[in-house]
């Protein structure tokens, strides 16, 4: 099985002994090899790392080192958003929209038959795609 894994799991990740205990149990019991992101997640991390910037450069340039090694670990594994998944995602959003960055997600995972990792179940759940919430793990 592989997975697309949101900003928020890829997030709680990097917070090492603090991470939440269902994450951290889930993401040891897999592959690195089945993890996929998507350039939207990259894009939500340098946004992220930009703001912080503002106020703290320090930090922000831990960030940034942490950021370049996450994308080049998962370089071959950094999923664009295509035709296809813009199709699919116009027709999640009707008769209702949905938050876009997270239906762009789904749409993703549906196009590359992957389960979606994130704490935003419920944002998706109407997609049909498949989901998993390591937040909620025992």
């Amino acid at each position: 099985m592989s997975y697309l894994i949101d900003t928020n799991v890829v997030s709680e990740l990097r917070k090492g002994k603090r991470c939440n205990p269902g994450v951290a149990s889930w993401f040891a019991e897999i592959s690195p090899d089945e993890i996929f992101l998507s350039v939207l997640t990259v894009g939500e991390i340098r946004k992220g790392i930009e703001n912080i910037r503002r106020r703290d450069e320090r930090t922000a340039e831990a960030l940034e080192a942490w950021l370049g090694e996450l994308v080049a670990t998962h370089s071959d594994r950094i999923l664009p958003v295509d035709e296809a998944i813009a199709e699919l995602w116009g027709r999640f959003n009707v008769p209702d929209p949905l938050p876009v960055l997270d239906s762009l997600l789904a749409a993703t995972a549906s196009v590359h038959g992957l389960t979606l990792v994130t704490r935003n179940v419920r944002d998706v759940r109407r997609t049909g795609v498949e989901c998993l919430n390591p937040f909620s793990a025992p």
